[in-house]
């Protein structure tokens, strides 16, 4: 499959402080790849400079086959950018507004089509300064797509939404990769990459310390926990980090769940002994991420 984002060896430094120091990743035409990282990470540097407007010190980059620097208005047509923050006129109402950034794009969706598509159609005709904050958010993501961008970059897209209004971002998101769309989404929230991406990387001062699935990334060191209730407890077999027993509570940390959950249940059948409330948990992508930034801190304390 064809990359829509290709860099290789991207370096940002500003005076002795390196926001980038050799980074090298790829997006697939119709992926939506997360950026994730605390702040200072180098995500901002990283995706200024993929939209062009920032310059890189060195490296490959190639964005829609454009660098992106020298990209012009043919490369501005094809992408569309969702800030955290935007400066628009506040006395324009929704569909003016959309209108108005509408007429930079040569090819541009119907401003009505993208206030439906966001859920803006009861504010359609109420000026800026009255909408709530995630109405605003609302509104951003759709001056995003008035081009009908090729690639979108959403910079915390969800910000100040309530639970229902992420959910229906979700949903919009979703809809866009149906299209064809490439998204690079950066986000603080572990749950909307864990649902969005196809893919995740991991910054942590300027360098990328994991990258993969949600489902894969971090699964070397990932321990799924196992934990069941039985009366008497003795005698079980020892597996992972276990058995570790309270009460009659008995908990194991593993770190090969079919292998190590077919041995025990195994074991329990040919005694024929209840599993009583039997749970199996895998770490959710907030547990593999704060592992890999405590594991990323430990090794730069060790340099």
């Amino acid at each position: 499959m064809a990359s829509a984002i290709r860099v290789k060896n991207l370096v940002k430094t500003y005076g002795e402080v390196t926001a980038l120091g050799g980074v090298s990743f790829a997006v697939d035409e119709g992926e939506v790849l997360a950026l994730l990282g605390p702040n200072g990470a180098g995500k901002t540097t990283a995706v200024e400079i993929l939209e062009g407007y920032r310059q890189a010190d060195s490296g490959e980059i190639d964005v829609l086959g454009f660098r992106p620097t020298a990209g012009g208005r043919a490369f501005r047509d094809r992408i569309g950018i969702v800030l955290q923050e935007t400066g628009i006129e506040l006395v324009l109402t929704v569909r003016e507004v959309i209108e108005l950034y509408g007429v930079s794009y040569s090819r541009r969706r119907p401003a009505d089509e993208l206030i439906s598509l966001v859920g803006l159609e009861e504010k359609a005709d109420a000026r800026i300064k009255t909408l709530s904050g995630g109405q605003r958010r609302r509104l951003d993501l759709a001056l995003g797509l008035v081009g009908d961008p090729d690639l979108v970059f959403l910079d915390e897209p969800t910000t100040g939404f309530d639970p229902a209004a992420r959910r229906k971002s979700w949903e919009l998101v979703e809809g866009l990769t149906a299209l064809g769309k490439t998204i690079l989404l950066t986000t603080h929230y572990l749950d909307e990459a864990q649902h969005l991406a196809d893919r995740i990387v991991v910054l942590n001062e300027g360098r990328i310390v994991a990258e993969g699935t949600p489902q894969s990334l971090g699964s070397a060191q990932a321990v799924t926990t196992v934990r069941f209730r039985m009366a008497d407890p003795a005698g079980l077999p020892a597996l992972g980090d276990g058995p570790d027993i309270e009460d009659n509570l008995v908990t194991y940390r593993v770190t090969q769940p079919t292998a190590d959950l077919y041995s025990l249940t195994r074991w329990a059948v040919e005694r024929g002994v209840e599993l009583a409330d039997l749970e199996v948990t895998r770490p959710s992508l907030e547990d593999i991420y704060l592992d890999i930034m405590d594991q990323a801190d430990n090794e730069r304390r060790q340099e």
